[in-house]
C-alpha cells in the first residue's frame, strides 16, 4: 500500500506541476498578444506547444512490455483512470459538434447528452467490473473465452474472436475517422494548412504517443489532455455566462436566460422581414422543384442560358470581374443530368430547410401532433443507441482492464462520469449563451458593421463554407435565416462570438484538438490490439515472443492511422453523423453477446454468432437503405426513424437471435458456467 500511495503522490504532483506550468503559459501568450504578437504565431504556439507536450509524454511512457503496453501495467489509479477515460470519451463530437448541435436543433439534440451520459451508467452496472475481473486485454479476448474457450482451448471461441475482432474493427474505424477529420478542420483553422496537410500533422502527435507507449503513453496523456479540455471548455462559457446574466455559473445561469432567448425568438418570427427572406428561400425550393420535374431537358436549357451569358458578357467587353464570374458559374454547372439531379435536390432541401420558422429553443418535439411524434421517436431511438452503444465501445471498455482491481474499476466509472459531467452540463448552457449573442447582437445590424469573426470563418472553406451570412432580400439588414453556422464551428468561433482575446481562441483550439487526439489514440490502440493480440497471437502464432507481439501491434497502428487520415482527408461527413454510426453499430454487434454473456449462462457460441451477425446485418441494411449519402432513401425508413439509429433494430434483432439459437442448441459447457460464476462472484 505503501508504494501504490508512493505512486499516487508522484502522480499528483505531476500533474499539479503541470497545470501550473499550463496556466503561466496561457498568461505568457496573453501578454504577447497585449504586445503585438501576431494571431497566426499564437496559433502556431498552441499547436506546436500542445503536440510536442503530447510526444513528450508519449516518448517517456515509451514501453515494449506487453502488460505496459496493452493495460497500462494495471496500475492506473481509480482517479486518474477516471481522467484519461472522460478525455477519450470527450471526443471531437462532444467537445467541437455537441453544442453547435444543440445550437441548431434545440430541445431535440439533448439526445446526445442524455445517451452518452446513460450509457456510462450501464457501463458501471452491466460490464466494466465483470471485465475487470476477466484479467485479459481486449474485448474479443472476453468474449472468445466466454463463448467456447474456457471449455475448448484448442479452438473453441475462435469464430467469436474474429466476428468480435471485426466489428471492434468496422465500429473503431468509422469513430476515428471523425476524429482525425476534426484534427485536419482545427490545424487548418488555426495554423492556415491545407486540410489535408492538418490531418497529417495532428496524426504525428497521435502516433507517438500510442506507436511508442502503448496504453501506458495513452493513459498519462489522455490526463493532461483532460486538463486542458476541462479549462479551454469552461473559460468561454463562464466568460458569456457572467456577460449575459451576471452569473459565472453557466449550469445555472443559461436557465434565467431561457426566457429571454425564447422572447427573443418570438419577436423574430413576427419580423416581417424575416418572412420576406424565408419567402424568398421558400420560392427558390419551388424553382428547383420544378427544374427537377423537367430533367433531362431543363438541364440542357440551363446549360445553354450560362453558356448564352459567358458569351454575351464577352461580346459586349464586360469588366473581367463579371467575365470571371460568368464563367465560375458555367465551371460550376452540373456537368450531367444526373450530376444536376443529385445538386439541385441538396439545393431544394437546403432552401426548405431555410424556408421553415424559427424552431424554438426549448420546445420539445415541435410541430403539428404526426411531426410531433415523429420527432419524440426519434429522440427517444437515438438515446437507446446512444446508451447501449457507450457500453459497447472497444476503447471504452478496454479501459476496465487497467485499473489494479475490481473496486477500483468500480469507482473509475464513478470519477469518470464526473469529469464528463463537467463538460456535458456545460453544453447545453453554452449552446443558449452563444445562440442568445447571436440573435441579440449579430441578427439586426448593418451588413457594413459586421464583427471581424464573420468575414475570417466564412473564408475558413471556401469550397465547403462553415459560415456563411449573404443579403438575400437587400435590405442591408442581417436577418437570422440569412446566416448559415455548421454544428462543427460554433464552439471554435465562440470566443471570438464572445468578444474574447485571441489567446482564447486558440486555447478552445487547443481543448478540440486534445478531444480528438486522445480518442484518436485510444481508437487506434484498439484496432491495432485486436488485430496483433486477437488475430495474430490467438489464431495465427500462439508462440509469438511478447516483444513480436508488441512490435506488430505498432506496425499495424501505424498502417490503419495512415488509411484513417487518408479517409478523413476526403471528408466523408458531418462528425455527429460518423459518431452516431459508430454507435449505432457497436450496440447493434457488440452489446448482446457482451451482457447475455455476462447475465444468461444458457447463452451459447452459437447463438452469440448468430447474434453479432442479425445484429450487424439488420443495423447496416437499414444504414444503407434509408441514409440518401449512401445511396439510399428517407423514404425507407421504418417507423420514419433516422438512420443515425439504426441500432433500435439491430439490438432486438440480435438479442432475439440470440435468444432462439442458444435455447436451440446444446447448453454451454460446464467451464463456461464456471467463468460466468467466477467473474460475477463479488471480489474477496
Amino acid at each position: 500500500m505503501k508504494a501504490a500511495r508512493t505512486f499516487r503522490q508522484r502522480l499528483r504532483s505531476y500533474y499539479l506541476m503541470f497545470t501550473a506550468g499550463f496556466a503561466g503559459f496561457l498568461v505568457s501568450l496573453a501578454v504577447l498578444e497585449q504586445e503585438g504578437m501576431s494571431r497566426i504565431w499564437i496559433g502556431y504556439l498552441f499547436m506546436f506547444s500542445t503536440i510536442v507536450l503530447y510526444a513528450t509524454i508519449g516518448v517517456i511512457s515509451r514501453t515494449s512490455n506487453v502488460l505496459e503496453y496493452y493495460v497500462a501495467g494495471r496500475r492506473v489509479p481509480a482517479v486518474f483512470n477516471g481522467m484519461a477515460t472522460a478525455a477519450d470519451w470527450i471526443s471531437a463530437a462532444s467537445f467541437i459538434s455537441l453544442a453547435g448541435g444543440l445550437y441548431l436543433r434545440g430541445f431535440d439534440g439533448l439526445a446526445y447528452i442524455m445517451g452518452w451520459t446513460g450509457g456510462y451508467c450501464l457501463v458501471a452496472l452491466l460490464i466494466a467490473p465483470y471485465l475487470r475481473k476477466f484479467s485479459q486485454y481486449t474485448i474479443p479476448d472476453f468474449l472468445a473465452e466466454r463463448y467456447g474457450g474456457a471449455a475448448n482451448p484448442e479452438g473453441g471461441g475462435n469464430v467469436v474472436r474474429l466476428l468480435a475482432v471485426a466489428a471492434t474493427i468496422i465500429v473503431s474505424f468509422t469513430y476515428v475517422v471523425a476524429q482525425i477529420y476534426a484534427v485536419g478542420l482545427i490545424a487548418s483553422r488555426f495554423t492556415g494548412v491545407d486540410f489535408s496537410v492538418g490531418i497529417f500533422l495532428g496524426l504525428a502527435s497521435i502516433l507517438v504517443c500510442s506507436f511508442l507507449g502503448g496504453m501506458r503513453g495513452i493513459t498519462w496523456t489522455q490526463v493532461a489532455q483532460y486538463i486542458i479540455i476541462v479549462v479551454a471548455f469552461l473559460i468561454p462559457a463562464v466568460w458569456l455566462s457572467a456577460k449575459h446574466s451576471d452569473n459565472p455559473i453557466p449550469q445555472l445561469a443559461y436557465g434565467k436566460l431561457l426566457p429571454k432567448l425564447s422572447a427573443r425568438e418570438a419577436v423574430l418570427q413576427a419580423d416581417p422581414r424575416e418572412a420576406e427572406v424565408r419567402a424568398i428561400f421558400r420560392q427558390r425550393a419551388d424553382d428547383y422543384g420544378q427544374r427537377l420535374q423537367g430533367l433531362p431537358a431543363s438541364w440542357e436549357a440551363g446549360r445553354l442560358e450560362v453558356q448564352h451569358k459567358l458569351d454575351k458578357v464577352k461580346h459586349r467587353n464586360a469588366s473581367l470581374l463579371e467575365i470571371r464570374s460568368a464563367e465560375r458559374a458555367l465551371i460550376a454547372y452540373p456537368k450531367s443530368a444526373e450530376e444536376a439531379e443529385r445538386v439541385w435536390s441538396e439545393a431544394r432541401t437546403q432552401a426548405l430547410a431555410r424556408s421553415e420558422p424559427i424552431t424554438p429553443h426549448a420546445t420539445p418535439y415541435p410541430g403539428d401532433p404526426a411531426s410531433s411524434d415523429i420527432k419524440r421517436n426519434n429522440f427517444l431511438a437515438l438515446v437507446f443507441c446512444l446508451m447501449l452503444g457507450t457500453a459497447a465501445l472497444p476503447h471504452i471498455l478496454m479501459r476496465s482492464y487497467t485499473t489494479p482491481n475490481v473496486h477500483e474499476a468500480r469507482t473509475s466509472v464513478f470519477w469518470t462520469l464526473f469529469f464528463i459531467l463537467l463538460i456535458y452540463l456545460t453544453i447545453p448552457a453554452l449552446a443558449v449563451l452563444v445562440k442568445y449573442d447571436i440573435y441579440s447582437a449579430l441578427v439586426g445590424i448593418d451588413y457594413h458593421h459586421l464583427p471581424n469573426w464573420v468575414s475570417y470563418w466564412a473564408n475558413v472553406d471556401k469550397l465547403n463554407p462553415l459560415f456563411s451570412i449573404s443579403d438575400i432580400n437587400h435590405d442591408g439588414i442581417v436577418q437570422l435565416a440569412e446566416i448559415t453556422i455548421d454544428a462543427d464551428v460554433l464552439v471554435l468561433a465562440t470566443p471570438e462570438i464572445a468578444g474574447l482575446p485571441y489567446v482564447i481562441s486558440g486555447l478552445v483550439a487547443a481543448g478540440g484538438l486534445a478531444a480528438a487526439l486522445s480518442t484518436a489514440d485510444g481508437l487506434l490502440l484498439a484496432i491495432s490490439n485486436a488485430l496483433s493480440h486477437d488475430v495474430y497471437y490467438k489464431t495465427v502464432d500462439r508462440s509469438a515472443s511478447t516483444q513480436k507481439r508488441v512490435t506488430i501491434s505498432k506496425l499495424l497502428l501505424l498502417g490503419v492511422a495512415f488509411v484513417a487520415a487518408y479517409t478523413a482527408s476526403q471528408k466523408p461527413g458531418d462528425i455527429l453523423s460518423l459518431v452516431g454510426a459508430a454507435f449505432s453499430l457497436a450496440a447493434s454487434t457488440l452489446f448482446p453477446a457482451l451482457v447475455l454473456g455476462v447475465f444468461w449462462k444458457r447463452c451459447t457460441t452459437q447463438g452469440a454468432v448468430a447474434g453479432m451477425l442479425t445484429g450487424f446485418g439488420v443495423c447496416v441494411y437499414y444504414m444503407l437503405h434509408t441514409n440518401p449519402v449512401l445511396g439510399g432513401s428517407s423514404a425507407a425508413q421504418w417507423f420514419h426513424i433516422a438512420p443515425i439509429s439504426a441500432g433500435i433494430f439491430g439490438v432486438p434483432a440480435g438479442i432475439l437471435s440470440m435468444f432462439v439459437v442458444s435455447l436451440c442448441t446444446p447448453a454451454p459447457a460446464p467451464a463456461t458456467i464456471a467463468l460466468v460464476d467466477y467473474i460475477r462472484a463479488p471480489e474477496q
